[in-house]
């Protein structure tokens, strides 16, 4: 895959790599051509996170070996010589077809029966007043996170609520779009979202064993503003929260999940996520990235019976206990933790097949909506998850022999 990455850099930003003095390269980073990493092929060496970590060659190093032929090949080209070139086989999957596509096709049908099985766990609360009764939380929760699922606003998802609602699917009725909004600006939806989050992943306790944990940002419709007095105009700036999530590394299902302010850090939220985790499932092995490296996540680790593999950091020292008995994995036996360290990958395909799936952004403007709503995503997307492990590895969930929430 490094190589495949490195030949579209060598291909579409060749007239932003440059050779510097001795021998070494500059190459952009392929988010922003204002950043870059120098590469020395000598040294074999390169100035990436990925190379720090692997301690191996990255797409960079690739992009410029690739990079290198094509002079070569053109020089000899220009005095007549023949240029032979040789195009490496492409590394394949083996994939499951008729699962998968029943998985598709029948997706949208099984995550809403899904999310009635799972939302009659719901406990509702007390009603003490003497008018009408408010909506049953159990359809609340349900129409929205329908709501999400279908990527439509509020109006335009009415007509599925309704569908559902004349399947039977709904306790009492389907909430209007109004309602739904106004519940999701409610605090005390939060802890029951995050509840629905960690049971939709328990029928995969038997299957996953190895996490991995990591954040993402989730754009919204609202905005910072402040007058800058330096330039002496009004400055803007879009506002974008924090999804902290678990994730299991063989069907990549989210098993717990948090939803923070953009400028909260990563390693305060792993303790949580790691309790979450233990309650419904066995921990062998995470892997984390440096975000996380601190002594009290990997002794939470340990405590739980697994092994927190986390990269070090080039001014980290050996120490004492398992921070020292991982250090000198990371250190001297670099081959044999990167075996188990490359299963992290999973946690941002995860990421990139939720937004991909369910979208980048949020609709809603209200903070507490915001969180409400994104747990909604992370939610559908577990269920989504769920119907493709039912298809392609026969797996059946039954809450009610899972227990209420």
């Amino acid at each position: 895959m490094r190589e495949e990455r490195g030949r579209v850099i060598a291909k579409y930003l060749r007239p932003h790599v440059r050779e510097a003095v001795g021998g070494k390269w500059i190459v952009p980073s392929t988010s922003a051509l204002s950043d870059g990493y120098v590469v020395d092929l000598e040294q074999r060496s390169c100035t990436c996170a990925d190379h720090e970590t692997r301690a191996s060659k990255c797409k960079h190093m690739w992009a410029v070996e690739f990079i290198q032929k094509t002079i070569v090949q053109k020089v000899e080209a220009s005095d007549g010589a023949e240029a032979v070139t040789t195009r490496k086989k492409r590394s394949t999957y083996p994939q499951n077809w008729p699962a998968y596509n029943r998985a598709q096709t029948e997706e949208k049908e099984r995550v809403e029966i899904l999310l009635r099985a799972l939302c009659g766990g719901i406990e509702e609360p007390p009603y003490k007043g003497n008018g009408r009764p408010p909506l049953a939380m159990r359809d609340v929760v349900y129409g929205s996170v329908l709501k999400v699922y279908t990527t439509f606003s509020g109006r335009r998802a009415a007509s599925d609520l309704r569908a559902c609602e004349a399947r039977g699917l709904f306790e009492r009725k389907a909430p209007s779009y109004n309602s739904i909004a106004r519940y999701l600006e409610k605090s005390e939806l939060t802890p029951v979202l995050k509840g629905l989050v960690e049971e939709s992943a328990a029928p995969l306790s038997a299957l996953e064993i190895d996490f991995a944990p990591d954040a993402t940002g989730l754009s919204t419709c609202t905005y910072r503003r402040w007058y800058d007095q330096k330039y002496g105009k009004e400055m803007t700036e879009q506002r974008w929260i924090k999804v902290h999530a678990m994730v299991g590394t063989i069907t990549n299902i989210v098993v717990a999940a948090d939803v923070t302010e953009s400028t909260a850090n990563d390693s305060p939220q792993f303790a949580p996520l790691l309790e979450a985790t233990a309650k419904r499932f066995h921990i062998r092995d995470v892997m984390a990235d440096k975000a996380y490296l601190s002594r009290k996540n990997i002794s939470l680790v340990a405590e739980k019976g697994g092994t927190l593999y986390v990269p070090f950091k080039s001014n980290s020292r050996p120490g004492r206990g398992e921070w020292a008995r991982l250090w000198h994995l990371y250190s001297y036996r670099r081959d044999e933790f990167l075996a188990r360290y490359h299963q992290r990958s999973n946690v941002e395909s995860t990421f990139s097949a939720l937004k991909r799936k369910l979208g980048p952004s949020l609709r809603s403007k209200l903070l507490v909506a915001q969180y409400n709503e994104a747990l909604c995503k992370v939610l559908a997307y577990n269920l989504s998850c769920l119907v493709h492990s039912i298809h392609e590895l026969g797996i059946e969930p039954d809450w009610k022999k899972l227990g209420e929430l």
